[in-house]
């Protein structure tokens, strides 16, 4: 995993998400901001399998790394969520381009 998922939609510029899903091969077509840490990692987790990672690496004391994003980026995603609905309605969803 490249992060937690609210860093990555919320704080860094859209083509950073867009980006890194493209790289994990999502099949997402478009990130909401409302929510968009907790999107981003369920899109990440939507990619096409990678031989490369064991999930033993990407766990922290038996617990998967992802579930841990999951967490810390649904708090993150409802501490900013006025910024994000405020951004939704002005600029739209991240698009993931191909």
């Amino acid at each position: 995993m490249v992060g937690c998922g609210t860093l990555n939609t919320v704080f860094r510029e859209d083509a950073v998400a867009s980006q890194n899903l493209k790289d994990l091969r999502s099949h997402c077509e478009n990130v909401p901001r409302v929510y968009s840490g907790v999107v981003y990692d369920f899109c990440s987790l939507n990619g096409e399998p990678n031989s490369n990672k064991s999930m033993e690496n990407q766990q922290i004391a038996s617990v998967p790394w992802v579930a841990i994003d999951f967490v810390a980026s649904g708090v993150l995603d409802t501490l900013v969520l006025p910024y994000t609905t405020y951004r939704q309605s002005k600029d739209g969803s991240i698009e993931i381009f191909r």
